[in-house]
């Protein structure tokens, strides 16, 4: 069995940045309510018409990765997308990268695990390259969310926290069994489905027939819901499970992480993760004060900010963790 290594990172974001006092301009919040609870200070928004999309985001930020990799496009045997936000209800925006990197024609497979969608299409492409199917993967993680977001004070518990934003890895083929990616652990608990959520347009609630229908100014179904507060408790509990149950996997403390990169759901959250594991400063990246939260494009473009910072060596403990909707959680244990 192989092991599976990260060659190549890259990741994209919109240029137009959208400050809290911004959006206090359009919703009543503020600046100083937006920062205590959730850390972030700005985000990025696609601007409608500037040809931005999950999907070209994504290649964007692909072929820095590619790149970065040294190798060609047509080295890549697989492609995994991970989002919530597809160009498209079908197909997947995974084809669309196949189509608009104009490489042969390789398997391309979508993964909608929200905000773990990262750590959870990392691990699918982990078992390829582990089994000797595939050599080079590449994964994307991309979401345009602004576009759907209710940008009034209804909405602001959820419209205030995300961002727009891509990010991309390519995994390649590692002969020796102590570097790479050491494991992956998964978890679900779909009995907090509609705890965070968007019901519609969906086949089994809601289609779009249903809300022309209704023609009700009120719908709140094709907006997303958050129940925040239970979904802060049982993040940082989850956050913390898998963390642990990576590190006893491989035999190893939380002294022995060089860096644990986060979801970036909340700044509070992953405050209390660094505090529980005492961790210092430098031992977390943290960027969701500029980005939001960019859901299944949060670790990717954090890993990759962290790499170009000088903070991921060769030799270094590097643990990725998410939470989210689902509710779905998930860690990958690394040794660059």
């Amino acid at each position: 069995m192989y092991n599976s290594k990260i060659i190549g990172l890259g990741h994209y974001v919109p240029d137009n940045v959208v400050t809290n006092d911004d959006l206090s301009k359009l919703m009543d919040t503020n600046d100083a309510w937006i920062q205590e609870r959730t850390g972030i200070k700005e985000r990025r928004h696609v601007v409608s018409g500037d040809g931005d999309t999950t999907t070209t985001m994504g290649v964007k930020a692909a072929k820095i990765a590619i790149e970065r990799a040294g190798i060609d496009k047509d080295d890549i045997d697989f492609i995994i997308f991970a989002t919530l936000s597809p160009d498209y209800y079908f197909p997947g925006p995974g084809v669309l990268v196949q189509r608009d990197l104009d490489i042969k024609t390789v398997g391309a497979l979508d993964v909608r695990n929200q905000c773990s969608g990262f750590v959870y299409a990392i691990s699918v492409a982990d078992q390829y390259i582990k089994t000797g199917m595939y050599k080079n993967v590449l994964v994307i993680g991309s979401e345009l969310h602004s576009h759907g977001l209710d940008m009034t004070t209804r909405g602001r518990g959820v419209s205030v926290i995300f961002g727009d934003g891509a990010g991309a890895a390519i995994l390649s083929r590692e002969e020796d069994n102590s570097k790479g990616i050491l494991s992956t652990h998964l978890h679900s608990e779909g009995q907090h489905a509609e705890e965070l959520s968007l019901i519609a347009p969906g086949m089994g609630k809601r289609w779009v027939t249903d809300i022309i229908a209704d023609n009700d100014p009120n719908d709140e179904s094709y907006f997303p819901y958050m129940n925040g507060q239970f979904v802060f408790k049982n993040a940082v509990v989850r956050f913390s499970e898998v963390i642990i149950e990576g590190l006893e996997k491989n035999k190893l403390k939380s002294t022995d992480i060089d860096l644990l990169v986060p979801h970036q759901a909340n700044l509070r959250i992953s405050q209390f993760i660094q505090k529980k594991f005492k961790l210092t400063d430098d031992q977390v990246f943290n960027n969701i004060m500029k980005y939001g939260n960019t859901t299944a494009a949060s670790i990717p473009i954090a890993l990759t900010e962290a790499w170009e910072k000088g903070k991921v060596n060769e030799g270094d403990l590097v643990v990725l963790a998410a939470f989210g909707s689902g509710f779905t959680w998930g860690s990958v244990i690394i040794r660059w």
